[in-house]
C-alpha cells in the first residue's frame, strides 16, 4: 500500500443533511511513525503491568464513557446517521466486551504448565503468552465504537499498546475514544492508546509503519491490499471483510420469530452491518407464509432523522449507487420486488426492498449489497439450503430458524458464528470468538481467541535435573541408552496397526 498524497484536514459531516460537524487533522506519514514511536515506548509500562492494574484501568475507561454517554451517543449518531437507540446499543455492546476482556485476560493469558512427556520427565515445561508490541487498529465507519473495540479492548487487556486509525467518515467517534482514555487514566504514559487521522494513506502507512499486527475491518478488496502490503514486514493482519449473511428458515420454524429477526438483521443501521442478513432460504411448504409476515413487519418500518426512524441514511453516498445497481440485475435477473423496488432508493435514504424469485448469479446475491435490501429464495430442501448459502465465497455470520434441528443445520454452514432462531446473538456473546473464512477475512477479535490474537507465544523447557549418560540432547548419551530408546520407540509407537 504505497503512500499517496492527501489533503491536509477533514470534515466529518452528518450523513443526513451534509452539514460539516468538525474539521481534523489529517495525519503524514511522519506523522503516523511518531505515534508509533510513542506507542513502542508506552509498550514498556503498559505490557509489564499486571493483569489486575490493567483491568482497573480499563474499567476506569468504561465507567467514564458511561458518565459521557450522551455526548458519544450524539456523535455516534451525527457522524453515522443511525438512531441514537442504535448509537446506545454499540456503548452498551462496547462496555461488555470491555469487561470481558479486562476480566477473562489473567485467564486465557496466564503461563501455563504442560506435560513434557517420559522422554523429556527431567524438564518443566510452561507457555507464557507475551504482548505482541504496538497493535495497529484500522476501525470502519458503520459500527465505529463497537467494531474497532472488539480489537482495542482485547488488544490493550493482552498488554498491548494502540495506534488506531478511525474511518475519515467517523473521525469523531475514534478520537474520543482514545482522549477519554487518556482522560480516565492520567497516570499512564502518553501513547498507551492513541488514534491517527486520515484517509487511505494514512491507513498505508500504519501498516507499514512497524507495528507487531495490524487488525484491520473493511471491505474485502481492501483488506487484501493491506494483507499484501504487510507481507513486506512480515506484520500479522487480522482481517474482518465483508459478508453476505444468509439466514435459513426450515420447515419446524417460529416463522413469525423468524420474519421478525429478518427484518431487523436486514435493515437495521440501513443494512450497512457486515453481518446484515443479505440471503434467505426457505423451505417451499412455509415460503408463503414467511414472505408475508416478512413483509409485514417491513411495512412498518421506515428510515429517516426523527424520534420514530426506524434506521437512519445511507452513511456513504456512493453506497447509494451500489443499493441500485444490485436491485436493477436482480430484477434483470427475473427476480420481483414484493416490497420497494428502484423507487426505494431516494438519497440518502433506501427503503426496505424484499427481492424474490433472484437468479443466484446475480449481483444481488453474489456480491455485498450493505443496503437495506434482502433477496427470498425458495428451496425444496434444507440441503438445498445448505449449497446455496455455502456457495458465497463469503463466509460471515448466518441464521438459522428451525425448533427442531437449528444446530444441526448450523454445523453445516461455512462460516465464522451463527445464531439459531435469531439474527447475530453471537455478536453480543462476549465469549465467543467472532470472524470470518474465505473473503470475510481471517483471524479472530472477542472470546478467549479474541484475546490470544493480540499475544505471542513463548515456550520454556527448564531442565530440573540430569541424567548421567541418559541425556538425549548430548554427545554424553550412551549406547545403552539409544539401545533403550529403540525399545521404547517400538513398544510405544510400533504396535498401533
Amino acid at each position: 500500500m504505497s503512500a499517496i498524497a492527501q489533503p491536509e484536514t477533514l470534515t466529518s459531516t452528518d450523513p443526513a443533511t451534509g452539514a460539516a460537524l468538525a474539521t481534523y487533522r489529517v495525519d503524514s506519514e511522519a506523522a503516523v511513525r511518531a505515534a508509533i514511536a510513542t506507542a513502542r515506548a508506552a509498550a514498556a509500562t503498559w505490557g509489564e503491568l499486571s493483569f489486575d492494574v490493567r483491568s482497573k484501568h480499563l474499567r476506569r475507561w468504561s465507567s467514564l464513557l458511561v458518565a459521557k454517554s450522551d455526548e458519544l451517543c450524539d456523535l455516534i449518531h451525527a457522524e453515522t446517521g443511525k438512531p441514537r437507540a442504535d448509537a446506545f446499543l454499540e456503548l452498551l455492546l462496547a462496555l461488555e466486551h470491555t469487561a470481558w476482556a479486562a476480566k477473562n485476560a489473567a485467564r486465557v493469558l496466564r503461563p501455563k504448565k504442560v506435560r513434557t512427556g517420559a522422554l523429556m520427565a527431567n524438564f518443566s515445561a510452561v507457555v507464557e503468552q507475551r504482548p505482541l508490541g504496538v497493535v495497529g487498529v484500522i476501525g470502519p465507519w458503520n459500527y465505529p465504537l463497537y467494531t474497532p473495540n472488539g480489537s482495542i479492548a482485547y488488544a490493550l487487556a493482552a498488554g498491548n499498546t494502540v495506534v488506531f486509525k478511525p474511518s475519515e467518515y467517523t473521525t469523531g467517534v475514534g478520537n474520543l475514544l482514545a482522549a477519554t482514555f487518556a482522560e480516565a487514566n492520567p497516570e499512564l504514559p502518553e501513547g498507551v492508546f492513541a488514534t491517527v487521522n486520515g484517509y487511505g494513506a494514512t491507513g498505508a502507512a500504519l501498516v507499514g509503519g512497524g507495528v507487531d499486527k495490524i487488525a484491520f475491518t473493511g471491505s474485502t478488496r481492501t483488506g487484501k491490499r493491506i494483507m499484501a502490503a504487510a507481507a513486506d514486514t512480515l506484520t500479522p493482519v487480522l482481517l474482518e471483510c465483508g459478508g453476505k449473511d444468509a439466514v435459513i428458515v426450515a420447515a419446524d420454524a417460529d416463522l413469525a420469530a423468524a420474519a421478525d429477526a429478518v427484518a431487523f438483521g436486514a435493515t437495521s443501521n440501513s443494512g450497512q452491518t457486515c453481518i446484515g442478513v443479505e440471503r434467505v432460504y426457505v423451505h417451499r411448504s412455509v415460503a408463503e407464509q414467511f414472505l408475508a409476515e416478512l413483509t409485514t413487519v417491513l411495512q412498518s418500518v421506515r428510515p429517516g432523522t426523527g424520534q420514530g426512524a426506524s434506521y437512519g441514511p445511507m452513511t456513504l453516498p456512493s453506497q447509494l449507487a451500489v443499493v441500485r445497481r444490485h436491485i436493477e440485475d436482480a430484477l434483470a435477473h427475473g427476480g420481483k420486488a414484493v416490497l420497494g423496488g428502484l423507487d426505494s432508493v431516494r438519497a440518502p435514504y433506501v427503503d426496505p426492498v424484499v427481492l424474490v424469485d433472484v437468479d443466484e448469479s446475480s449481483t444481488a446475491v453474489c456480491e455485498e449489497t450493505f443496503g437495506p435490501t434482502i433477496t427470498v429464495s425458495t428451496v425444496d430442501s434444507i440441503d438445498d439450503a445448505v449449497r446455496l448459502a455455502n456457495t458465497s465465497g463469503y463466509g460471515l455470520g448466518s441464521a438459522v430458524f428451525s425448533r427442531r434441528y437449528g444446530r444441526t443445520i448450523a454445523r453445516r454452514l461455512r462460516v465464522g458464528a451463527t445464531s439459531v432462531n435469531s439474527v447475530a446473538g453471537f455478536a453480543a456473546i462476549p465469549a465467543l470468538p467472532f470472524g470470518g473464512v474465505g473473503d470475510s477475512g481471517i483471524g479472530r477479535i472477542h472470546g478467549d481467541a479474541g484475546l490470544l490474537e493480540f499475544s505471542r507465544a513463548h515456550s520454556i523447557a527448564v531442565q530440573r535435573f540430569s541424567i548421567p549418560g541418559a541425556e538425549l540432547l548430548s554427545y554424553r548419551r550412551t549406547e545403552r541408552t539409544l539401545r533403550l530408546l529403540e525399545t521404547i520407540v517400538r513398544l510405544v509407537h510400533g504396535r498401533a496397526r
